[in-house]
């Protein structure tokens, strides 16, 4: 299995460049190589990188088929409001993905996928505490939840026509400190809305943890999908006062002005990110160490404390240093 080449769709975003770091110390990985339209965001000593336009159809097949991967990891998706809005992060994701997965059914030798979802793709689902499996039916309720739906349909097809395997790594909401999240972007506001009269309870998974899992699923081959939710859950106000911000309580027609508002300050709430705080987004993950040899580090309750300890922002008024600052002899004269 050593030397084997793998292939990285996204890789300038932060967890693409995460799995890519991490793909680097695998000792059965031979040659790396990745695109994604921005730069990494740190150092890759083994990958080569590709600057490449998702809209650019005809460079990306023509990258990919070169490259010939034996593994292909398909992470360039946008979630909405996080790097884009809906419209714009909708229309990136579905060109990277027929251009990456397009690619890959060209690929002689080929034998993996390995593609990011998200438990979005089972919808509201009928209660907070509705924990679906890998086997519960998919109906996604959010523009979020379409779209990796429609990922994973797109792999299964060409997995299907060109004879390999197509893992399906269904993440929770990932929070880290570089990773642009609508979700994290909303917990982080002095003032945070939350359901008054349910306040469901929402998982999530930490950066790290989601690499991780990527990166076994490639090691591993995975050909089904898998849950990857940190253990334990959260609610909203106890998100809240772990934060220490102020909590808002709102009621069902309330929560339309208030992603009005939050949009105008700078964190919107797209469709998903309000379904889990009014309806909540559990999901079982009992097959993670099964299928992929491993479960998260972190739990969702840690995650959250992590969430609130991330380095902030301080302005500080310009000063003009001693040496420089004019005398009132100066002035005068």
């Amino acid at each position: 299995m050593a030397g084997r080449r793998v292939f990285v769709s996204g890789v300038g975003g932060e967890l693409g460049t995460l799995v890519a770091n991490l793909l680097e110390n695998e000792p059965w990985v031979g040659s790396l190589s990745g695109i994604d339209a921005d730069p990494p965001r740190r150092r890759l000593q083994r990958t080569t990188f590709h600057r490449i336009s998702p809209d650019d159809h005809d460079t990306i097949v023509d990258t990919v088929t070169k490259f010939n991967p034996h593994v292909l990891v398909h992470v360039g998706v946008w979630e909405p409001d996080a790097r884009a809005a809906p419209r714009v992060a909708a229309a990136l994701t579905d060109q990277a993905a027929v251009s990456v997965l397009g690619a890959a059914a060209e690929c002689r030798a080929l034998d993996s996928i390995i593609v990011r979802s998200g438990i979005e793709i089972y919808g509201r689902g009928p209660g907070s505490l509705t924990r679906p499996d890998e086997d519960a039916p998919l109906r996604p309720t959010s523009e979020w939840g379409r779209t990796v739906a429609d990922i994973e349909r797109t792999a299964a097809n060409v997995a299907e026509r060109v004879g390999v395997t197509v893992g399906a790594v269904r993440l929770a909401s990932v929070l880290g400190p570089h990773v642009p999240s609508p979700l994290g972007r909303l917990l982080r506001q002095p003032v945070v809305p939350f359901h008054a009269t349910t306040d469901p309870p929402f998982a999530v998974i930490e950066h790290r943890d989601a690499a991780r899992a990527i990166v076994a699923a490639a090691r591993n081959q995975l050909s089904s999908p898998v849950n990857v939710v940190a253990p334990g859950a959260i609610t909203c106000l106890h998100a809240i006062r772990r934060g220490q911000r102020i909590p808002l309580p709102l009621f069902g027609p309330q929560w339309w002005f208030a992603r009005q508002l939050s949009h105008i300050t700078g964190a919107p709430i797209p469709d998903h990110v309000s379904e889990a705080l009014t309806r909540g987004r559990l999901a079982d993950n009992g097959r993670m160490q099964a299928l992929l040899g491993m479960t998260p580090d972190t739990s969702t309750t840690e995650v959250i404390d992590h969430l609130y300890r991330w380095p902030r922002v301080i302005r500080k008024q310009a000063r003009v240093p001693a040496a420089e600052q004019i005398t009132p002899d100066e002035v005068s004269a």
